[in-house]
């Protein structure tokens, strides 16, 4: 549905001094920027929420009106938009692909900062190493809900339980140690090592076993879908295990 400027919308969110509604001002955002003029109307008490609710029969705010027609809240005015609504419980692979860019991004500007120029020979290096300390952070912030769900597909973790608590570590530090380029001898046989067992896990689970699971490559809270997106996070990780001591050898 396209708006023009004479469309008047009426909108009645919270505005207390307590709370200040998000979806309110989400709510207010987007008429505008679709072209509609805004009647604004602030709840200011617990009395008046109370009020408008009984009165419109409703249970939450923003309500929105558009041509004296309730719309309702912000999931209905982007329906009435016609617009996507968002769905918390949506499978995507938005996080780990936002991780590989700005881990990409971060490769680059670690390039430019060392030895002038974007494109090196580190570049690739420092871009994987980076994206495995941010794959690894993601773990650490809730580990127990990362094990949860990693047990779930992961072959080790299912037979030695304490492996789950023990990969995002294992992660973390190999990556570390691959951006800082010492002791590669620790962290290629690590990270060659949670890469292989979380690659033919993964290929298990997802191409052998068909099952439809979610990973925890991103933390145990996320809707990432355990597929190819996962796996390759443990090639990159394979690879980066044989390359690493291959350079500093041939080097």
């Amino acid at each position: 549905m396209a708006a023009t400027t004479h469309h008047t919308a009426q909108v009645y969110r919270m505005k207390t001094a307590e709370h200040m509604c998000p979806f309110g001002l989400k709510t207010v955002d987007l008429l505008k920027r679709k072209g509609y003029a805004v009647d604004d109307h602030t709840l200011t008490s617990r009395e008046e929420i109370d009020a408008f609710k009984e009165q419109e029969n409703v249970d939450t705010t923003p309500q929105v009106y558009i041509d004296n027609q309730r719309i309702g809240g912000y999931e209905e005015l982007r329906e009435h938009l016609g617009m996507s609504v968002p769905n918390a419980k949506e499978t995507t692979y938005r996080p780990v692909l936002a991780i590989f860019a700005v881990a990409l991004l971060i490769g680059l500007a670690m390039s430019w900062a060392t030895q002038g120029t974007l494109l090196t020979a580190r570049m690739p290096e420092f871009a994987v190493a980076t994206a495995m300390v941010l794959l690894g952070l993601q773990k650490l912030q809730d580990i127990e809900s990362f094990s949860t769900m990693f047990l779930n597909y992961d072959l080790l973790a299912q037979r030695y339980v304490p492996y789950s608590y023990v990969y995002p570590y294992a992660e973390t530090a190999a990556g570390l140690l691959m951006l800082a380029g010492t002791l590669i001898w620790v962290a290629a046989p690590l990270a060659l090592f949670v890469g292989t067992v979380g690659a033919v896990s993964v290929f298990k689970a997802v191409y052998i076993d068909k099952r439809e699971l979610k990973c925890a490559c991103v933390g145990g809270n996320s809707n990432v879908p355990l597929g190819f997106v996962s796996l390759t996070e443990n090639l990159v990780m394979i690879g980066m295990g044989v390359w690493m001591p291959l350079r500093m050898l041939l080097g």
